[in-house]
Protein backbone atom coordinates (compact mmCIF):
# COMPACT_ATOMS: atom_id res chain seq x y z
CA UNK A 1 0.00 0.00 0.00
CA UNK A 2 3.25 2.26 0.63
CA UNK A 3 3.90 2.34 -2.84
CA UNK A 4 0.94 2.88 -3.97
CA UNK A 5 0.41 5.78 -1.75
CA UNK A 6 3.93 6.66 -3.39
CA UNK A 7 2.19 6.44 -6.86
CA UNK A 8 -0.21 8.36 -5.88
CA UNK A 9 0.67 11.21 -4.07
CA UNK A 10 3.43 11.66 -6.66
CA UNK A 11 1.27 11.89 -9.28
CA UNK A 12 -0.93 14.39 -7.97
CA UNK A 13 2.08 16.65 -6.94
CA UNK A 14 3.83 16.50 -10.51
CA UNK A 15 0.52 17.87 -11.89
CA UNK A 16 0.55 20.22 -9.18
CA UNK A 17 3.74 21.76 -9.90
CA UNK A 18 3.08 21.60 -13.92
CA UNK A 19 -0.31 23.71 -13.03
CA UNK A 20 1.47 26.21 -11.10
CA UNK A 21 4.28 26.48 -13.76
CA UNK A 22 2.26 26.87 -16.62
CA UNK A 23 0.32 29.51 -14.84
CA UNK A 24 3.75 31.54 -14.29
CA UNK A 25 4.70 30.87 -17.94
CA UNK A 26 1.00 32.36 -19.37
CA UNK A 27 0.60 35.13 -16.37
CA UNK A 28 4.66 35.99 -17.09
CA UNK A 29 4.06 36.09 -21.33
CA UNK A 30 0.69 38.07 -20.53
CA UNK A 31 -0.93 35.87 -23.20
CA UNK A 32 -5.24 36.76 -23.52
CA UNK A 33 -5.09 40.32 -21.71
CA UNK A 34 -6.98 42.11 -24.05
CA UNK A 35 -5.30 45.77 -24.31
CA UNK A 36 -7.36 49.36 -23.33
CA UNK A 37 -9.27 51.15 -25.66
CA UNK A 38 -8.45 55.42 -26.15
CA UNK A 39 -10.88 56.94 -23.82
CA UNK A 40 -14.08 58.94 -25.26
CA UNK A 41 -14.09 62.08 -25.87
CA UNK A 42 -14.92 64.17 -23.99
CA UNK A 43 -14.28 62.23 -20.57
CA UNK A 44 -17.52 61.00 -19.68
CA UNK A 45 -18.68 62.01 -15.75
CA UNK A 46 -18.51 59.10 -13.34
CA UNK A 47 -19.56 57.85 -9.62
CA UNK A 48 -17.17 56.88 -7.21
CA UNK A 49 -18.73 55.01 -4.62
CA UNK A 50 -17.61 54.33 -1.06
CA UNK A 51 -19.24 52.69 1.92
CA UNK A 52 -17.74 53.49 5.35
CA UNK A 53 -18.60 52.48 8.72
CA UNK A 54 -16.40 53.38 11.93
CA UNK A 55 -13.52 54.48 9.22
CA UNK A 56 -12.39 58.13 10.87
CA UNK A 57 -8.85 56.41 10.46
CA UNK A 58 -8.88 55.48 7.09
CA UNK A 59 -11.32 57.07 5.34
CA UNK A 60 -9.04 60.31 4.91
CA UNK A 61 -5.94 58.68 3.14
CA UNK A 62 -8.68 56.90 0.95
CA UNK A 63 -10.00 60.65 0.37
CA UNK A 64 -6.87 62.25 -0.46
CA UNK A 65 -5.93 59.53 -3.18
CA UNK A 66 -9.15 60.46 -5.04
CA UNK A 67 -8.24 64.14 -4.61
CA UNK A 68 -4.86 63.23 -6.54
CA UNK A 69 -6.41 61.39 -9.51
CA UNK A 70 -5.74 62.49 -12.54
CA UNK A 71 -9.19 63.09 -14.14
CA UNK A 72 -10.97 66.23 -14.06
CA UNK A 73 -12.62 67.03 -10.45
CA UNK A 74 -15.54 68.22 -12.06
CA UNK A 75 -16.35 65.32 -13.73
CA UNK A 76 -16.23 63.34 -10.26
CA UNK A 77 -19.32 62.41 -8.77
CA UNK A 78 -18.02 61.21 -4.79
CA UNK A 79 -20.47 59.43 -2.58
CA UNK A 80 -20.05 58.15 0.61
CA UNK A 81 -22.29 56.26 2.31
CA UNK A 82 -21.93 56.40 6.67
CA UNK A 83 -23.37 52.81 7.51
CA UNK A 84 -23.97 53.86 11.13
CA UNK A 85 -20.81 54.71 12.09
CA UNK A 86 -20.48 55.59 15.81
CA UNK A 87 -16.58 57.35 15.22
CA UNK A 88 -16.51 60.54 13.18
CA UNK A 89 -16.39 59.21 9.76
CA UNK A 90 -18.84 61.72 8.48
CA UNK A 91 -17.07 64.71 10.27
CA UNK A 92 -13.39 63.50 8.82
CA UNK A 93 -14.86 62.98 5.41
CA UNK A 94 -16.17 66.54 4.58
CA UNK A 95 -12.59 67.98 6.51
CA UNK A 96 -10.62 65.80 3.40
CA UNK A 97 -13.30 67.14 0.79
CA UNK A 98 -13.44 70.44 1.43
CA UNK A 99 -12.70 72.62 -1.55
CA UNK A 100 -13.39 69.89 -3.82
CA UNK A 101 -14.20 71.21 -7.73
CA UNK A 102 -16.34 67.97 -8.10
CA UNK A 103 -19.48 67.08 -6.78
CA UNK A 104 -19.12 65.61 -2.97
CA UNK A 105 -21.94 63.74 -0.76
CA UNK A 106 -21.79 62.13 2.81
CA UNK A 107 -24.88 60.02 2.68
CA UNK A 108 -26.50 58.34 6.03
CA UNK A 109 -27.36 55.15 5.75
CA UNK A 110 -30.97 54.37 7.91
CA UNK A 111 -33.14 52.07 6.47
CA UNK A 112 -32.85 49.12 4.26
CA UNK A 113 -33.49 48.67 0.80
CA UNK A 114 -34.94 45.60 0.06
CA UNK A 115 -32.93 41.99 0.26
CA UNK A 116 -29.57 43.90 1.04
CA UNK A 117 -27.43 44.11 4.21
CA UNK A 118 -24.21 45.81 4.91
CA UNK A 119 -22.03 47.04 2.54
CA UNK A 120 -24.27 45.49 -0.33
CA UNK A 121 -27.44 48.16 1.12
CA UNK A 122 -25.06 50.60 1.16
CA UNK A 123 -24.33 50.49 -2.49
CA UNK A 124 -28.09 50.18 -2.91
CA UNK A 125 -28.81 53.75 -1.39
CA UNK A 126 -25.78 55.28 -3.07
CA UNK A 127 -26.59 53.59 -6.54
CA UNK A 128 -29.96 55.42 -6.45
CA UNK A 129 -28.28 58.82 -5.24
CA UNK A 130 -25.42 58.55 -8.57
CA UNK A 131 -26.07 60.80 -11.27
CA UNK A 132 -23.74 58.90 -13.97
CA UNK A 133 -23.33 56.34 -16.15
CA UNK A 134 -20.00 54.57 -14.38
CA UNK A 135 -19.98 53.51 -10.70
CA UNK A 136 -16.19 53.14 -9.65
CA UNK A 137 -16.62 51.06 -6.19
CA UNK A 138 -14.09 51.27 -4.04
CA UNK A 139 -13.61 50.90 0.60
CA UNK A 140 -12.73 53.17 2.65
CA UNK A 141 -9.15 51.54 3.47
CA UNK A 142 -8.26 51.70 0.02
CA UNK A 143 -5.71 54.25 -1.47
CA UNK A 144 -5.87 54.70 -5.51
CA UNK A 145 -3.36 55.79 -8.03
CA UNK A 146 -3.84 58.70 -10.06
CA UNK A 147 -4.59 56.71 -13.35
CA UNK A 148 -7.13 54.51 -11.89
CA UNK A 149 -10.16 56.15 -13.24
CA UNK A 150 -8.83 56.20 -17.12
CA UNK A 151 -7.46 52.94 -16.19
CA UNK A 152 -10.25 51.29 -15.95
CA UNK A 153 -12.26 53.16 -18.32
CA UNK A 154 -10.12 52.04 -21.07
CA UNK A 155 -11.62 48.37 -20.78
CA UNK A 156 -14.92 49.43 -20.51
CA UNK A 157 -15.68 47.96 -23.83
CA UNK A 158 -19.44 47.85 -25.34
CA UNK A 159 -21.09 45.45 -23.61
CA UNK A 160 -18.74 44.79 -21.07
CA UNK A 161 -20.62 45.22 -17.55
CA UNK A 162 -17.82 45.04 -15.03
CA UNK A 163 -14.55 45.56 -15.05
CA UNK A 164 -11.99 44.98 -11.74
CA UNK A 165 -8.45 45.90 -11.14
CA UNK A 166 -6.05 44.63 -8.92
CA UNK A 167 -5.50 44.88 -4.89
CA UNK A 168 -1.89 44.82 -3.48
CA UNK A 169 -1.72 44.98 0.78
CA UNK A 170 1.07 47.19 1.95
CA UNK A 171 2.19 47.94 5.46
CA UNK A 172 5.87 48.30 7.22
CA UNK A 173 5.04 44.64 9.52
CA UNK A 174 6.12 41.41 8.57
CA UNK A 175 2.89 39.83 8.42
CA UNK A 176 1.69 42.71 6.25
CA UNK A 177 4.00 42.21 3.47
CA UNK A 178 3.32 38.39 3.74
CA UNK A 179 -0.36 39.33 3.15
CA UNK A 180 0.80 40.80 0.42
CA UNK A 181 2.61 38.27 -1.24
CA UNK A 182 -0.54 36.21 -0.79
CA UNK A 183 -2.80 38.71 -2.46
CA UNK A 184 -1.24 39.45 -5.66
CA UNK A 185 -0.20 35.52 -5.73
CA UNK A 186 -3.87 35.03 -6.03
CA UNK A 187 -4.56 37.62 -8.02
CA UNK A 188 -2.24 36.44 -10.70
CA UNK A 189 -3.87 33.22 -10.77
CA UNK A 190 -7.62 34.49 -10.91
CA UNK A 191 -6.02 36.57 -14.05
CA UNK A 192 -4.91 33.36 -16.38
CA UNK A 193 -8.15 32.14 -15.30
CA UNK A 194 -10.28 35.37 -16.88
CA UNK A 195 -7.59 35.28 -19.67
CA UNK A 196 -8.93 32.10 -20.56
CA UNK A 197 -12.20 33.64 -20.70
CA UNK A 198 -13.59 31.87 -17.67
CA UNK A 199 -15.03 34.62 -14.91
CA UNK A 200 -14.07 34.04 -11.48
CA UNK A 201 -14.64 37.07 -9.71
CA UNK A 202 -14.49 40.79 -9.14
CA UNK A 203 -13.02 42.93 -6.53
CA UNK A 204 -15.33 44.97 -4.55
CA UNK A 205 -12.46 47.70 -3.86
CA UNK A 206 -11.54 48.10 -7.53
CA UNK A 207 -14.33 47.98 -9.78
CA UNK A 208 -15.86 49.63 -12.29
CA UNK A 209 -19.47 48.88 -12.94
CA UNK A 210 -21.69 50.20 -15.98
CA UNK A 211 -25.30 51.75 -14.91
CA UNK A 212 -26.73 50.00 -17.79
CA UNK A 213 -25.14 46.65 -16.51
CA UNK A 214 -26.10 47.61 -12.52
CA UNK A 215 -29.76 48.09 -13.31
CA UNK A 216 -30.01 45.57 -15.62
CA UNK A 217 -29.48 42.90 -12.35
CA UNK A 218 -32.25 45.07 -10.51
CA UNK A 219 -29.28 46.34 -8.27
CA UNK A 220 -28.88 45.25 -4.61
CA UNK A 221 -31.87 45.21 -3.16
CA UNK A 222 -33.07 42.51 -5.36
CA UNK A 223 -30.19 40.18 -5.29
CA UNK A 224 -29.81 37.55 -2.75
CA UNK A 225 -27.97 38.32 0.04
CA UNK A 226 -24.34 37.70 -0.09
CA UNK A 227 -21.57 38.78 2.32
CA UNK A 228 -19.67 38.76 -0.41
CA UNK A 229 -21.66 41.37 -2.33
CA UNK A 230 -19.06 41.97 -4.86
CA UNK A 231 -19.24 38.26 -6.27
CA UNK A 232 -22.79 38.18 -6.25
CA UNK A 233 -23.10 41.34 -8.36
CA UNK A 234 -20.10 40.27 -10.49
CA UNK A 235 -23.12 37.05 -11.44
CA UNK A 236 -25.57 38.59 -11.69
CA UNK A 237 -24.20 40.81 -14.41
CA UNK A 238 -22.39 37.83 -16.64
CA UNK A 239 -26.23 36.45 -16.21
CA UNK A 240 -28.08 39.73 -17.42
CA UNK A 241 -25.66 39.30 -20.85
CA UNK A 242 -22.75 41.11 -19.95
CA UNK A 243 -19.38 40.74 -20.24
CA UNK A 244 -16.40 41.30 -18.18
CA UNK A 245 -12.71 42.48 -17.85
CA UNK A 246 -10.11 41.49 -15.33
CA UNK A 247 -7.02 43.98 -15.62
CA UNK A 248 -3.65 42.99 -13.60
CA UNK A 249 -1.73 46.37 -14.50
CA UNK A 250 -0.17 48.81 -11.91
CA UNK A 251 -1.97 52.00 -13.17
CA UNK A 252 -4.99 50.24 -11.60
CA UNK A 253 -3.38 49.15 -8.72
CA UNK A 254 -5.56 49.88 -5.42
CA UNK A 255 -3.45 49.63 -2.41
CA UNK A 256 -5.32 48.04 0.65
CA UNK A 257 -4.31 48.43 4.31
CA UNK A 258 -3.63 44.57 5.77
CA UNK A 259 -5.54 43.14 8.13
CA UNK A 260 -3.86 43.84 11.08
CA UNK A 261 -4.14 40.69 13.64
CA UNK A 262 -4.67 36.70 12.47
CA UNK A 263 -8.06 37.11 14.29
CA UNK A 264 -8.96 40.09 11.93
CA UNK A 265 -7.56 37.80 8.54
CA UNK A 266 -9.47 34.84 9.52
CA UNK A 267 -12.63 36.52 9.48
CA UNK A 268 -12.10 37.72 6.09
CA UNK A 269 -11.20 34.27 4.72
CA UNK A 270 -14.18 32.78 5.88
CA UNK A 271 -16.17 35.79 4.51
CA UNK A 272 -14.59 35.46 1.09
CA UNK A 273 -15.16 30.94 1.88
CA UNK A 274 -18.98 31.95 1.06
CA UNK A 275 -18.00 33.01 -2.28
CA UNK A 276 -16.21 30.10 -3.01
CA UNK A 277 -19.28 28.31 -2.35
CA UNK A 278 -20.86 30.21 -5.32
CA UNK A 279 -18.61 29.64 -7.89
CA UNK A 280 -19.18 26.62 -10.79
CA UNK A 281 -18.29 23.46 -9.79
CA UNK A 282 -15.07 23.06 -12.06
CA UNK A 283 -13.35 26.45 -10.87
CA UNK A 284 -14.32 24.66 -7.57
CA UNK A 285 -12.84 21.72 -8.21
CA UNK A 286 -9.57 23.83 -9.64
CA UNK A 287 -9.44 24.86 -6.40
CA UNK A 288 -9.85 21.93 -4.09
CA UNK A 289 -6.82 20.30 -6.35
CA UNK A 290 -4.68 23.41 -5.30
CA UNK A 291 -5.53 23.58 -2.04
CA UNK A 292 -4.62 19.68 -1.58
CA UNK A 293 -0.89 20.40 -1.79
CA UNK A 294 -0.51 19.93 2.18
CA UNK A 295 -2.00 16.68 3.06
CA UNK A 296 -0.42 14.96 -0.30
CA UNK A 297 3.37 16.96 0.95
CA UNK A 298 2.51 15.08 4.36
CA UNK A 299 1.75 11.79 2.68
CA UNK A 300 4.73 11.93 0.36
CA UNK A 301 6.73 13.03 3.99
CA UNK A 302 5.52 9.47 5.69
CA UNK A 303 5.83 7.49 3.18
CA UNK A 304 8.72 8.36 1.24
CA UNK A 305 10.80 10.31 4.01
CA UNK A 306 11.52 13.92 5.10
CA UNK A 307 13.73 14.41 2.20
CA UNK A 308 11.70 13.37 -0.42
CA UNK A 309 8.96 15.62 0.97
CA UNK A 310 11.32 18.99 1.43
CA UNK A 311 13.16 18.07 -2.24
CA UNK A 312 8.94 18.37 -3.55
CA UNK A 313 8.67 21.78 -1.24
CA UNK A 314 11.39 23.35 -2.74
CA UNK A 315 10.24 22.84 -6.09
CA UNK A 316 6.95 24.08 -4.89
CA UNK A 317 8.90 27.68 -3.70
CA UNK A 318 10.59 27.84 -7.18
CA UNK A 319 7.47 27.84 -9.24
CA UNK A 320 5.28 29.39 -6.99
CA UNK A 321 8.63 32.35 -6.19
CA UNK A 322 8.49 32.76 -10.24
CA UNK A 323 4.69 33.50 -10.51
CA UNK A 324 5.14 36.15 -7.43
CA UNK A 325 8.21 38.05 -8.73
CA UNK A 326 5.64 38.24 -12.18
CA UNK A 327 2.68 39.23 -10.60
CA UNK A 328 4.67 41.74 -8.02
CA UNK A 329 6.37 43.06 -11.32
CA UNK A 330 3.28 43.70 -13.26
CA UNK A 331 1.87 45.14 -10.68
CA UNK A 332 4.84 47.98 -10.08
CA UNK A 333 5.98 46.19 -7.19
CA UNK A 334 9.67 44.39 -6.22
CA UNK A 335 9.09 40.92 -4.45
CA UNK A 336 11.84 40.70 -1.16
CA UNK A 337 12.45 37.02 -2.34
CA UNK A 338 13.86 35.96 1.69
CA UNK A 339 10.15 36.15 2.30
CA UNK A 340 9.31 32.98 0.76
CA UNK A 341 10.34 30.61 2.61
CA UNK A 342 8.56 32.92 5.44
CA UNK A 343 5.78 32.86 3.11
CA UNK A 344 5.69 28.84 3.20
CA UNK A 345 5.22 28.98 7.07
CA UNK A 346 2.69 31.49 6.33
CA UNK A 347 0.23 29.65 4.22
CA UNK A 348 0.55 26.34 6.07
CA UNK A 349 -0.56 28.16 9.12
CA UNK A 350 -3.09 30.06 7.62
CA UNK A 351 -4.27 26.96 5.62
CA UNK A 352 -4.76 24.85 9.03
CA UNK A 353 -6.30 28.32 10.82
CA UNK A 354 -9.14 28.46 8.07
CA UNK A 355 -9.86 24.98 8.57
CA UNK A 356 -10.03 24.96 12.50
CA UNK A 357 -11.85 28.23 11.96
CA UNK A 358 -14.17 27.24 9.85
CA UNK A 359 -14.88 23.90 11.85
CA UNK A 360 -15.37 26.49 15.26
CA UNK A 361 -15.38 29.90 14.39
CA UNK A 362 -19.88 30.17 13.77
CA UNK A 363 -21.16 32.96 11.86
CA UNK A 364 -19.18 35.46 9.89
CA UNK A 365 -18.76 38.67 11.86
CA UNK A 366 -17.74 41.76 9.75
CA UNK A 367 -17.61 45.14 10.40
CA UNK A 368 -19.23 45.00 13.60
CA UNK A 369 -22.23 42.88 12.82
CA UNK A 370 -23.13 39.48 12.61
CA UNK A 371 -24.16 37.44 9.44
CA UNK A 372 -25.45 34.07 9.61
Amino acid sequence: MSGLGLILFGIYLVLWLLGMAYTAWRFGSQRGTAPGRPLPAPLPRVSILIAARDEETALPRCLASLRNLDYPEELLEILVGDDGSTDRTAAMAVAAMQGFAGQFRVIAITETRGQARGKANVLAHLTRQATTGFFFITDADISLPRTWIAGLLAHAAPGVGTVTGITAVRGPRLFHQLQGIDWLLSLSMVQVVSDLGRPVTAMGNNMLVTRAAYEATGGYEALPFSVTEDFALFQAVLAAGFGFRQVFAAEIRADSLPMPTWAALLRQRQRWLRGVAGLPLRLRLELLFFSGFWPALLGVGWVAGAGAALGVWGAKMVVQGVLAHFAHRRAGLRLRWWLLPLFELYTLALTGAILGFQLFGGAVVWKGRRYE
